[in-house]
């Protein structure tokens, strides 16, 4: 199964950290809040940082329906 990946628009800040860690699968829309472009854009570990150093803890990431972050 794949790592499937959930933003919480509301949490969301548009602080950008995503996707200065996992520029492939996250970008900012045009209100600023962070959205999935391509889930297997940058390798699962690019993704677990982008979601751990989001600011507000707006993305969670989840393997075989698992939160691993």
């Amino acid at each position: 199964m794949a790592t499937e990946i959930h933003i919480d628009r509301e949490k969301c800040m548009g602080s950008g950290n995503c996707s200065f860690w996992a520029p492939g699968t996250f970008d900012l829309d045009d209100e600023g809040i962070a959205v999935v472009v391509d889930a297997e854009g940058d390798s699962e570990d690019k993704v677990v940082l982008a979601a751990q150093g989001c600011p507000t803890q707006a993305i969670d990431v989840f393997r075989d329906g698992e939160k691993i972050a």
